[in-house]
């Protein structure tokens, strides 16, 4: 996309291809070797703990030895495209076009078995 050779500077083809410029210069680094034996680990851990956040890998790879900060863990673990399962928020909201059926039982007493399927309601 970007042509090092024209005769239009590098600048002026980065803002007509809507880029910035700093990712025309960006060059990616392979990461380290802690930063793997970590990243191991941390798939290790999220395979048994699936629910464990950034904290929650952060002290358990400190108990390990690992000395990682929160923000570092939270780095390797988005890199890894890695999630925490857990319960998000407004799941028990009804849906506003979903109907709503009424309890026809409200009013009625149950004296014997089964029977709301021998009454006709």
């Amino acid at each position: 996309m970007i042509d090092r050779d024209h005769d239009l500077p590098v600048s002026h083809q980065a803002r007509l291809l809507g880029i910035s410029r700093g990712t025309v210069y960006y060059q990616a680094q392979e990461a380290s070797e802690d930063d793997l034996k970590l990243m191991r680990r941390i798939d290790e851990l999220h395979l048994d703990y699936p629910f464990a956040g950034s904290r929650m890998l952060r002290d358990m790879l400190r108990r390990e030895g690992f000395m990682a900060g929160r923000r570092h863990v939270r780095t390797l673990v988005h890199r890894m495209c890695v999630q925490a399962i857990y319960r998000k928020p407004n799941t028990s909201k009804k849906h506003p076009g979903h109907k709503v059926y009424p309890y026809l039982l409200r009013e009625l007493t149950i004296d014997r078995a089964n029977q709301v399927w021998a009454m006709d309601i």
